[in-house]
């Protein structure tokens, strides 16, 4: 596959850090981390590009505080590296369902650009590297792993619903009962601190 070394993207990560700061760079390392985790559990997909897909998934936020378009940005820097397959997942990773408007977030980007991605996500196959950043993206937080219930109710407050927002979310929960069936137990399971990065510390002590 296309894409670069761990060494490489965690490189790239903190380059990123120093352009823009903030929460989504703990997000990325959990996501990464969530899906190394899976991946070494399962059959199909490597830990290491696992590993790799999950620290970049979000790479476009290395230009600063977009909506929309950091999926565009993250192509863009990944493509002219060379790394078309983590080029990728900087598209497919918020799009559960073949649908743009799956993305709740402003369309921040160029006309043209919208079309690019309009027409790349209304045409792609998902493969297993997709689905497993899918699911991780959408059930780790900067504080931790947590529900996804609590991360689809966040995006929802915060972005509003559409008409197609009970597909997408029904669309996520069958991938992580895709994932269940393969692990033979809940993805939850597996990932340390369900509890405290759901409820917060404090509900340990209540």
């Amino acid at each position: 596959m296309k894409i670069p070394s761990v060494e490489e993207a965690k490189s790239f990560l903190a380059e990123a850090e120093t352009a823009n700061p903030g929460l989504w760079v703990q997000h990325s390392k959990n996501t990464a981390l969530a899906a190394r985790l899976i991946a070494e559990r399962i059959q199909d997909p490597d830990p290491e590009v696992s590993y790799v897909l999950g620290l970049l998934h979000d790479i476009g936020r290395r230009e600063g505080r977009f909506h929309i378009r950091h999926l565009i940005d993250g192509y863009r820097f990944l493509s002219d590296l060379g790394y078309e397959d983590a080029a990728r997942i900087s598209l497919t990773h918020s799009f559960p369902i073949a649908n743009l408007d799956a993305y709740m977030g402003e369309r921040d980007c160029s006309h043209e650009e919208l079309l690019f991605l309009e027409e790349f996500v209304s045409s792609v196959e998902f493969n297993k590297y997709d689905r497993l950043i899918q699911l991780c993206d959408v059930i780790s937080a900067p504080s931790g792993f947590c529900l996804m219930e609590k991360r689809l109710v966040d995006v929802a407050l915060r972005y509003g619903i559409n008409v197609i927002t009970t597909s997408v979310w029904k669309a996520r929960f069958q991938i992580m009962a895709d994932f269940d069936d393969e692990l033979g137990q809940s993805v939850y399971s597996i990932l340390p601190g369900i509890i405290e990065g759901t409820f917060g510390e404090e509900f340990l002590h209540d």
